[in-house]
């Protein structure tokens, strides 16, 4: 047995070998990407992370050891020039949205930038903690560190936002991609490995993480050997775009704001996201019991502390997807919060034990790492619940409302620097070698950190979104795609196939009790009643979403429809208001009362905002576009930088006109979409039909 497992290795071993030799030069059949490329941007993405190690450990935060520790500057100062720089930070984000959408530069859209600005990132870095702050008052010392900061950072924005998107567009084939970015994820993230443990240790040994001479000697070298690393082997990859014939039609950001501002579980995700701030805090505590408890002895052993820690989040990479199929997404969310809730509490009794703190440590970032997982998954989950819900697909317009979080961020921004100041650290961060000092400071910050744990569980108390309902969304969409395709003629043997098997499942099991699961049965039985139990929940939301032109409230929403319809796009609904009140009135008492009450109110608000806005801007004003003109301005060759601002104002007045068009005739477009979707809908035989030959 022992000799068959060996033989099975090492054939496997060579059946890999040869495979990566028959694949280096050119790729397999249905791929873009040969094993070369793999390996060179495995390669680049190594040295990026080199390149920028000085950059990124520069930042405009408390717990700075570069601009708080070493410079001496305040807390709350350091917060101040925070704010200041990403007001200024916001027009500079525009402006780098347009220009990657708007350059002429050779070698790609994205590529020209990764080349370009890797140099001066290290030019810049380099020069800023190699300025003589020791001779400077304290307010210029913060001017030129506010100045440098800023210029690093138009540089280091593009550098890092030019190449996570670069590797979305290394392949055109979603799958290659997934392969592609798994195995040089390994490869590359050595570097920060590398790095997390080798700074530390020599910084401890010399200077320390708190004196600017660890960042002047010991960070230039890496981010200069990762800077040669990059651009070699940046010259071996390849962006491969694949763009539309015409560019993406543009949105106005009103218009996404009223689009996303409905969605629920969006406002969860953001809530919670608003105070990750305060469940944070706990973050300095482990660095700076190194650097600062026992007299600063144990800094040369922060760099081990973190490479065996960072060892944590593997395993729950490694775990997650069987936690999440356990557990689901909100619940494996609200337990990650609780345990870790109960690891600060732990901490709090005994952050004076280095060993211990360690050790809660691994455990916090064994917990963290699902959480970072997790939040990325939900996220997906709900741009599907909204596909779902609104019939609209909504991805990067839910941006826009992300700057809500951008200015409370101004002011929860303060919240640690104060706290820093009123326990005693100002400029000084030498007042942290006192253990009162540090240890009152480390018992306010991980109390904080509770009580934001707590804070950042509460809202997914309320995330109702499980893995059973996505599901079942997910089909009603390809359902609906389905409908959808066939009265356009493209509808897909496959396609019809797969959709009409989930039709026929739930109607099979729509209505049916659920399986009760003994507690003798067996394992096999349980898991088949389980997948019944799920099974019947889907087929609820499936054959009511199939059936919702045949109730009495999909007949009264397809009647109000046709009525909407026959009055054209240029009614002017001055009844609007008389029937929001008739619709307010409606009973609500049984569930399909409540439904038509609820159709009523959302018809009647809708055609209100239409009659206000053709009060606000005269019915002659508001004239259909002419699609002709604003095709010309999007593919209309500019000449330099003055004219394509003077292109950018002109869209920008085209789309307002548009929007405020499309929002007056929302109630006969609406009308319209329900209608021609019900007329989708009454094929339901034929494809059966369709469906049914392809089976004999």
């Amino acid at each position: 047995m022992e000799n068959s497992n060996k033989t099975s290795v090492i054939a496997k071993i060579k059946n890999g070998i040869n495979t990566a030799k028959a694949y280096w030069h050119e790729p397999a059949k249905g791929n873009y990407i040969p094993y070369k490329e793999v390996a060179s941007l495995s390669g680049a993405g190594f040295g990026v992370y080199w390149t920028i190690l000085l950059a990124s450990a520069i930042g405009l935060d408390a717990s700075n050891l570069v601009l708080g520790a070493s410079l001496n500057i305040n807390p709350s100062h350091l917060q101040t020039m925070l704010v200041v720089a990403n007001l200024v930070g916001i027009p500079l984000g525009i402006f780098r949205s347009w220009l990657y959408d708007n350059h002429r530069m050779k070698g790609g859209k994205f590529l020209p930038f990764i080349k370009k600005t890797g140099l001066p990132i290290v030019l810049v870095s380099t020069i800023m903690v190699w300025l003589p702050y020791e001779n400077m008052q304290y307010i210029t010392k913060c001017v030129v560190v506010w100045f440098m900061y800023m210029l690093m950072n138009v540089f280091l924005c593009f550098y890092n936002e030019s190449y996570m998107y670069f590797q979305q567009i290394i392949t055109p084939n979603a799958q290659e991609r997934a392969n592609v970015m798994s195995i040089s994820q390994v490869i590359y993230s050595l570097a920060p490995t590398i790095t997390g443990f080798v700074v530390p240790t020599i910084a401890g040994l010399t200077w320390g993480l708190n004196n600017i001479w660890s960042y002047r000697v010991i960070y230039p070298f890496f981010t200069v050997a990762g800077l040669i690393i990059s651009t070699i082997f940046f010259r071996k990859v390849k962006e491969r775009l694949v763009l539309p014939k015409k560019k993406p039609e543009p949105v106005r950001m009103l218009d996404a704001i009223r689009e996303v501002a409905k969605n629920k579980y969006y406002w969860i995700i953001q809530v919670a996201a608003w105070v990750v701030f305060l469940e944070s805090g706990y973050g300095i505590v482990l660095g700076w019991s190194f650097i600062y408890g026992n007299g600063g002895a144990n800094e040369h052993l922060l760099g081990t502390a973190n490479t065996i820690i960072g060892n944590a989040g593997l395993w729950s990479m490694l775990l997650a997807p069987l936690a999440i199929k356990m557990m689901g997404k909100r619940n494996l969310l609200i337990t990650a919060n609780a345990l870790n809730i109960g690891v600060l509490l732990i901490l709090y009794f005994t952050y004076k034990n280095l060993i211990v703190v360690c050790i809660l440590w691994y455990i916090n970032t064994f917990i963290n790492t699902f959480w970072n997982i997790v939040q990325h998954q939900i996220s997906a989950d709900m741009r599907d619940y909204h596909q779902w819900k609104t019939g609209v697909r909504v991805d990067g317009l839910f941006g826009p409302l992300g700057m809500i979080g951008t200015v409370i961020g101004f002011f929860t921004g303060y919240v640690y620097p104060t706290i820093y100041n009123k326990m005693g650290l100002f400029d000084d961060y030498d007042v942290l070698y006192n253990d009162n000092i540090r240890n009152n400071l480390f018992e306010v910050v991980i109390l904080c950190s509770a009580l934001g744990a707590l804070l950042n569980l509460l809202p997914f108390c309320f995330y109702t979104l499980t893995e059973n309902k996505h599901k079942a969304y997910v089909d009603v969409l390809k359902i609906r795609a389905m409908f959808e395709n066939h009265s356009l003629g493209k509808l897909e043997k496959e396609e019809l196939k797969e959709c009409m098997e989930v039709i026929h499942q739930a109607e099979s099991l729509v209505g049916k009790e659920k399986v009760a699961i003994g507690k003798s049965a067996d394992k096999a039985a349980k898991k088949q009643a389980k997948e019944t139990n799920l099974a019947i929940e889907r087929s609820q939301i499936i054959v009511q979403d199939l059936n919702k032109f045949t109730t009495n409230a999909g007949k009264a929403r397809l009647a109000t429809a046709h009525a909407d319809y026959a009055r054209g796009c240029g009614y002017f609904y001055n009844d609007a208001k008389a029937d929001m009140k008739a619709a307010k009135k409606l009973p609500k008492n049984t569930a399909e009362e409540k439904e038509k009450r609820s159709d009523a109110i959302k018809n009647a608000r809708i055609k209100k905002e239409s009659a206000a806005l053709i009060r606000k801007y005269g019915a002659e004003n508001i004239l259909a576009p002419d699609n002709d003109v604003k095709e010309e301005i999007i593919n209309r060759e500019t000449k330099g930088f003055f004219d394509s601002i003077r292109l950018k104002q002109e869209l920008r007045s085209y789309l307002k006109k548009e929007s405020i068009y499309t929002r007056v005739t929302k109630p006969y477009n609406d009308a319209k979409s329900l209608i021609a979707q019900s007329e989708a809908y009454a094929h339901y035989d034929e494809l059966e039909r369709m469906y049914t030959s392809f089976q004999a």
